[in-house]
């Protein structure tokens, strides 16, 4: 079997779509780097999301990268988590986090709970409890990468949709910013300085203040291991609220730090892909 090959090297089943086309974004050289440099610890081979319940059982681990929106391949992922779930298989991110992995839930939640959060509903009768807004968003609660997206002129849900989409004020911001986490330790932050130009990143000093309001929903979350981005918005009057928590397979903008910065973050991830498999 492959992972029999070196019993010194973990071997590590490295799932992602080379072929995924990202809006602003190389999932594909970002996967490729990475897989150059986990290589220097572990035994790796690079497989389709399609793929992956069928060759899980050969590795020490799984890790989920850059595959793309689940709903495209809902039934193979489905397929994965549960035979992973049931042969106990060592994911990377776990299969325990509660933010996108989950779908959209947790921003309803996080909204209730009076967190830092874009105010959020999901039911027709809490459209009342959104604040007045030039505009509002409304998505599919299962959506990623906009795909069902769509703005309307009022707060509201089509007949039978309550659980199903969510509805958000369009929020006035100076900029978006995410900071990233392997675990619960903070790696670096990137900020898109043009709120038209989401991907076109640059680097952002984060303040204690930044730090904490990132480290609350990192905190918030179950996830034993793994990468996690947490994405924000600078309102006009300064203060942060929650876009979203990724911790499924948040893209990296690893081509957007420094070359020092970059190392000690693939250093950091396979620590904690040596601890998951020890």
């Amino acid at each position: 079997m492959i992972a029999e090959t070196d019993a010194r090297r973990p071997s590590v089943l490295f799932v992602t779509d080379l072929a995924y086309e990202a809006r602003g974004r190389r999932y594909c050289d970002e996967d490729i780097f990475l897989t150059s440099r986990l290589r220097e610890d572990f035994d790796i081979a690079l497989c389709h999301p399609g793929d992956a319940a069928a060759l899980l059982d050969g590795f020490d681990a799984v890790v989920v990268r850059n595959s793309g929106p689940v709903l495209h391949h809902q039934e193979a992922y489905d397929a994965f988590r549960a035979r992973a779930r049931a042969a106990g298989t060592r994911v990377y991110n776990s299969l325990d986090g509660r933010g996108d992995m989950a779908g959209k839930q947790y921003l309803v939640d996080l909204s209730r709970a009076g967190f830092p959060v874009i105010p959020t509903v999901d039911r027709a009768a809490d459209l009342g409890l959104l604040p007045r807004s030039a505009g509002y968003v409304v998505k599919p609660k299962l959506g990623a990468d906009s795909v069902g997206l769509r703005y309307t002129e009022e707060p509201e849900l089509p007949d039978g949709a309550d659980g199903t989409l969510l509805v958000q004020p369009r929020i006035d911001f100076r900029y978006e910013v995410s900071f990233y986490f392997v675990g619960h330790d903070f790696r670096y932050a990137l900020h898109a300085p043009h709120p038209d130009r989401r991907w076109v990143l640059e680097p952002y000093a984060a303040t204690d203040e930044d730090l904490a309001f990132a480290r609350r929903f990192v905190e918030w979350n179950t996830l034993s291991h793994g990468i996690q981005r947490v994405d924000a918005c600078r309102t006009p009057e300064g203060g942060l609220l929650l876009v979203e928590l990724e911790d499924l397979n948040p893209y990296l903008s690893l081509d957007r730090v420094p070359e020092d910065v970059r190392d000690a973050f693939v250093a950091r991830m396979a620590a904690s892909l040596r601890d998951l498999v020890a």
